[in-house]
């Protein structure tokens, strides 16, 4: 039975449920919905549960990437095609996850397949040594983001990890001010205004608030040692929430006029616009953190901006940093990330899928306006929130209270509609993710609203 007729099939539940609390406030009438959600979605999935048992057998938790786990367990995939999964029982969804904007050309692209099976055949694997699809590569993405040298590391977390370590290097500094709601990779969070408890240099971090042009100058201009300002021009893992221009060019001159290095994490918003974040907010950070999509769907970091700053990593230069890495230049990844990036992801189909996503976005707004959810970000990247207040202007992931119990409600129903999104509400199109689809999509998302419009609505 698929997931959505058995939303039906539990409504009796739901509703014998509700009546028996008394004048339930809507965070009791919330519980109620969500319980109703959780026994559906376990009842249409007994595959993915028994698999999440088994590798719970011999994973910590059953998986080795958090973010994937969800309860009561995680959704097992099986496969995906274009711009769909389908789940081990069976069940068919659009892919608005998008492997968190790595997954931008779906799942078998005819070009990426063929990028794949030609350097299998005609160059091979781990060939051990510097490559000339290696350069091409670099080459291509420092012609698209205006950069002077680049490296390549396997992952955006190990390209933030680089560049700190040579902006360090560079200035003879220590301290790092980055913004709360900030996420530079798998040890470098900041979600709570606060240093997560796995980061790396616990103690060289200053945390300023995200969008407050004042005190991030303030910060920048007093704090000894500054070695580096790390910022996101549009925060990822933080919500999708836009870095105002205003902001982002007060770190960009402050940083330059106290010596620091600027770094412009773009690892999620390099897609966003030809050039990235940082030609559409007009901006020349000395080092640039990528990752993500620019590998074609295989593991791939990079980071790169002035000669000067990077030369800190030039093996020919007495004293220079250490950077390694078995699969740093892969050639899965080099062949793949090129294919992608110079045949598919030109500056055309940028500007059009982009702007999809921001015609996505506005729909969605509107929907959603005077409700309990707002919708967040920019061209193909957008993520929902859930917050008593209600807002469709955000600056600071301080600004609201993210309500668990309702972005848990959207995720379940969601999926119930044949949606494949993160738990915590964020989404990054695919290309080639049919217009129908978005806009069935807003649909459902609006018929979430009416259905829970008791708990949905300001108080």
């Amino acid at each position: 039975m698929a997931p959505v007729a058995l939303r039906d099939t539990y409504s009796g539940v739901e509703a014998a449920v509700k009546s028996k609390v008394a004048q339930s406030t809507t965070k009791d009438a919330a519980q109620t919905a969500l319980l109703a959600a959780a026994t559906r979605f376990e009842d249409a999935n007994p595959k993915s549960k028994a698999q999440h048992e088994i590798a719970a057998g011999i994973l910590p938790g059953g998986n080795t990437r958090t973010l994937l786990h969800t309860t009561p367990f995680p959704l097992s995939m099986k496969c995906g095609k274009g711009s769909s999964v389908w789940d081990e029982d069976d069940h068919k969804y659009t892919d608005f996850v998008g492997e968190l904007t790595a997954g931008i050309f779906g799942h078998n692209h005819p070009v990426i397949r063929e990028a794949i099976v030609s350097a299998f055949d005609n160059v091979g694997v781990s060939l051990g040594s510097t490559t000339i699809q290696e350069q091409k590569h670099a080459s291509l993405i420092c012609e698209r983001f205006g950069l002077e040298r680049l490296r390549f590391t396997n992952t955006g977390t190990e390209a933030n990890l680089h560049a700190l370590n040579g902006a360090k290097r560079f200035t003879g500094r220590r301290k790092v001010l980055v913004f709360s709601g900030g996420y530079h990779g798998a040890v470098l969070s900041f979600g709570d205004g606060k240093v997560a408890e796995n980061n790396v240099d616990r103690e060289e971090w200053v945390i300023g608030r995200y969008n407050d042009v004042d005190g991030a100058k303030r910060l920048i201009e007093e704090t000894p040692e500054l070695a580096a300002v790390l910022v996101e021009g549009m925060q990822g893992a933080g919500g999708c929430i836009r870095g105002t221009k205003e902001f982002l060019h007060t770190i960009q001159e402050t940083t330059k006029k106290v010596g620091a290095v600027f770094i412009l994490d773009e690892v999620m918003t390099s897609r966003i616009a030809p050039g990235g974040i940082q030609r559409l907010m007009g901006l020349k950070p000395d080092i640039t953190s990528f990752g993500k999509y620019l590998g074609g769907g295989f593991p791939i970091g990079a980071f790169g901006g002035s000669e000067k700053i990077m030369r800190v990593y030039d093996p020919r230069v007495p004293g220079a940093l250490s950077h390694s890495g078995t699969f740093n230049n892969n050639t899965m990844t080099m062949h793949a990330g090129y294919a992608g990036l110079f045949q598919v992801y030109t500056d055309e189909v940028n500007l059009a899928f982009n702007a999809k996503g921001d015609a996505l976005l506005e729909k969605l707004q509107h929907v959603s306006k005077g409700t309990k959810v707002f919708f967040t970000g920019m061209g193909a990247i957008l993520a929902a929130h859930f917050s008593d207040g209600g807002s469709q202007e955000v600056t600071c992931i301080e600004d609201f209270e993210e309500r668990g119990d309702l972005r848990d409600l959207f995720w379940y129903e969601m999926l119930e509609d044949g949606f494949w999104i993160t738990r915590r509400g964020f989404m990054a199109l695919i290309l080639g993710t049919p217009d129908e689809e978005m806009d069935r999509f807003v649909e459902c998302v609006g018929k979430f609203l009416q259905r829970h419009k008791d708990i949905l609505m300001p108080e």
